[in-house]
This record gives structure tokens, C-alpha cells and sequence, in this order.
């Protein structure tokens, strides 16, 4: 009896029809890597950032924005190569990145707050999100140099925000055109 229920159960497998073995179509991937970049920040590219002392009284709402500057952060790169045009930075996504908000999260004391990134204009820069969704734009590259500059601001996670230390990080990598 077993040997005809394994039979059987041979037989119905091998007339089964294979599901996805014709191809519905091809991704093709281009890309480049360049053997010469820019000298990020005369070869130190890590940067600390001071933010601002702030009163957590100054928190009213979620989402209110406090000590927000936008220029604390300033990435200088020099002896880039002539075909490099323009670059900028991308943040990348990361344990201390909020995926909901998009800000970096707080690891300090203080509570109920995260840091956000900005443009020089002050528009929120989306940490983490894909290529071409930060909200960051292209600087041109002239003279072998450009500055990327990009702001922070302290935002209430909730109603009432603790007082204490601020501590967060974000890795990025730049993004040559």
C-alpha cells in the first residue's frame, strides 16, 4: 500500500505544472565606480555638531521645532576630480534613524525628542529614505570644491519634552554626479 500511495504521489508531482519558469522580462543595472573622489573636510570626514542649549519649556506640541539652524552642518569637499559635477550627501538609514519620521533618534537623556536634519532652506531632509527622496539637492562642484551645508532642529516627540543630554549619529556617504 505505501509503495502505490509513494507512487502516486511521484507521479502527480512530476506532471505538476512548474510555476515561474518563463521570464516576464529583464532588469538591466548601470552604475559606475570612479577610482578618484573628493577629499571630504581636508581628510576628516567625521563631524561632531553642536546643537544649541534649549529650554525644554519652549516644547509646547508635538512636533514643535526648537534651536533650529540651517547651517550646522557643513560638508567641504575639495580636490574632486573634473569629471565629478556636483554632489550630495545621503544619509543613511540606520538604529538611530526614526523610520516613521525620518529623524535621528535620541540616545542622550533628554526624552521625547529626536533630531532633524534640513536643507539650507529649512526643508526636512527624509534620513533615511531612498535615493532622490531625502529632499537634498545636488551642489555643483566648481573649481574642484563645493560646500554641502545642511541644518538640524531639536522635535517634540510629545506634549512634554525631559531635560537632559542629546546624543544621536547619522552615517552618510556622497553622492557624485
Amino acid at each position: 500500500m505505501k509503495k502505490i500511495v509513494l507512487s502516486s504521489l511521484l507521479a502527480i508531482a512530476a506532471a505538476a505544472p512548474i510555476a515561474s519558469q518563463a521570464a516576464d522580462g529583464t532588469i538591466t543595472f548601470n552604475g559606475s565606480v570612479i577610482a578618484q573622489t573628493c577629499t571630504i573636510n581636508g581628510g576628516t570626514p567625521n563631524l561632531t555638531v553642536a546643537l544649541p542649549r534649549v529650554a525644554a519649556s519652549n516644547f509646547t506640541a508635538v512636533g514643535s521645532t526648537v534651536g533650529a539652524s540651517n547651517s550646522s552642518i557643513k560638508i567641504s569637499l575639495t580636490a574632486c576630480p573634473a569629471a565629478l559635477t556636483a554632489a550630495r550627501a545621503f544619509f543613511e538609514n540606520g538604529a538611530t534613524v526614526n523610520s516613521t519620521t525620518r529623524r535621528l533618534i535620541n540616545s542622550g537623556t533628554a526624552t521625547n525628542l529626536e533630531v532633524g536634519l534640513t536643507t539650507p532652506q529649512g526643508v526636512d531632509i527624509a534620513v533615511g529614505a531612498a535615493a532622490g527622496a531625502q529632499n537634498t539637492a545636488s551642489v555643483p562642484i566648481v573649481s574642484g570644491a563645493a560646500d554641502l551645508v545642511y541644518g538640524t532642529k531639536y522635535v517634540s516627540t510629545a506634549t512634554t519634552v525631559g531635560a537632559g543630554t542629546v546624543v544621536t549619529n547619522v552615517a552618510y556617504t556622497i553622492d557624485y554626479q
